[in-house]
């Protein structure tokens, strides 16, 4: 068995080296037993910092590591990029997960022995055996319980966490959603899981542990519209009054900007 991991990196320079080398080092102790064979690409998205030096210093230390740099930003990007390229080679199982290590590699090999016969695996912070060694603050605990609310509600998903960082899938499964999967900021996970759902994949979620990190790049003061809007936009692509989104889209820049003021 082989497995892909793809890390989006925007700006990581203080993560992203501690992340490869745990995630490098627990996936060698298994390469070395034969449990699996694995590769780690990190996809630099529109990066202003030293990310993309210690990641390349990262490569030539270990051949299991890939590096992919674009001047375009986003996470989906990052991630849809990331699964092209792992497609080009011969893995099983293919997936992605954040920079900061919220997820450590232990967590993530969970999923990996649990996919069995699903399609996809996703891990879950909000599960009765999930382990959250250091909790958000409440108001992003409140804003992540919203977002998945509505979440449910407009697409009727059964998962409780959509949002966490984690997520595994089979090669046929990307083979199947590559060319679907669209850039959406804040909904590209619900896009991503609401593909496989219309595509009758069978998705599981399980127990994770995870850790909130400190330095998070989240901004409360506009993150909630932004994922309000985000769902609202999807939904409505994905239903008779998709013309909206399109009508929208021809607007020009400069009203929209008008508006936004």
């Amino acid at each position: 068995m082989r497995v892909s991991i793809v890390i989006p990196a925007y700006n990581e320079e203080r993560r992203i080296g501690k992340t490869l080398e745990e995630y490098v080092r627990f996936f060698k102790y298994l390469k070395k037993d034969k449990i699996l064979d694995f590769e780690i690409i990190i996809v630099i998205n529109n990066t202003r910092d030293r990310t993309e030096e210690i990641v390349l210093s990262s490569c030539k230390k270990n051949q299991e590591v890939r590096c992919l740099n674009f001047r375009e930003g986003g996470k989906g990007f990052a991630i849809v990029e990331g699964f092209k390229d792992a497609l080009k080679r011969d893995n099983d199982l293919i997936g992605f997960v954040d920079a900061d290590m919220a997820t450590p590699p232990e967590a993530f090999y969970d999923l990996v022995r649990s996919v069995n016969k699903y399609d996809g695996i996703i891990a879950s912070r909000w599960l009765k055996k999930s382990i959250v060694k250091t909790r958000q603050s409440i108001l992003r605990r409140v804003l992540s319980r919203g977002f998945n609310f509505l979440v449910r509600a407009l697409f009727s998903m059964p998962y409780i966490d959509t949002q966490c960082g984690a997520k595994l899938f089979t090669k046929k499964t990307v083979e199947k959603i590559i060319g679907e999967i669209g850039i959406t900021k804040w909904a590209f996970d619900v896009n991503l899981l609401y593909i496989c759902r219309k595509k009758h994949l069978k998705i599981m979620e399980i127990p994770t542990i995870w850790e909130d990190k400190k330095d998070s790049k989240l901004d409360v003061t506009k993150v909630p519209i932004q994922m309000f809007s985000g769902i609202i936009r999807l939904r409505l692509i994905n239903s008779p009054f998709n013309f909206v989104v399109r009508a929208y889209d021809k607007v020009p820049e400069i009203i929209k900007l008008h508006h936004k003021l």
